[in-house]
């Protein structure tokens, strides 16, 4: 798909075509359409040092997103994805690591169309709709993660 780049930084191998074909699935159901966007793959570390430098926030999260478009339906930013914090809330949740990554795709995007999670009734509609998309897509999208090596991340 054109504009959209996957990055994984060592010890994090994403199988790319699969979060192609997502996004291709996502722009038909949400109708968007992209004129840039990266999802990073990326360590505790550096998801830590993203948190602190623009968020002023000391800890990991799951996932980070900066949209740089003031339009929701043309799209263009960065999605950071911590595979490390993804495992641990799949553990949590009691799902496979691909469906928590695949939630987590879903739920960037949802932010950059215009989705927010800061109120509660804000994030109980978000969260309704991340869900329904996450059923929806769900068969679909076994094996997103090829290799993890927790070692590196």
């Amino acid at each position: 798909m054109k504009n959209l780049y996957i990055e994984q930084q060592k010890g994090i191998r994403i199988e790319k075509i699969k979060i192609h074909k997502l996004m291709n699935l996502l722009k038909s159901e949400l109708k968007f359409e992209l004129k840039n966007l990266q999802i990073n793959f990326v360590s505790e570390k550096t998801i830590i040092d993203i948190n602190k430098t623009h968020l002023n926030h000391k800890y990991a999260t799951d996932i980070i997103t900066f949209n740089y478009s003031s339009d929701n339906n043309l799209l263009e930013g960065e999605i950071f994805i911590c595979i490390k914090v993804a495992l641990e809330n799949a553990i949590s949740f009691n799902v496979n690591l691909d469906t928590e990554i695949l939630r987590l795709v879903i739920h960037g995007l949802l932010h950059m169309i215009g989705f927010d999670d800061k109120k509660v009734k804000d994030r109980r509609i978000m969260k309704k709709k991340e869900d329904e998309l996450v059923k929806l897509f769900d068969f679909e999208f076994k094996s997103i993660i090829i290799e993890y090596d927790s070692e590196d991340c």
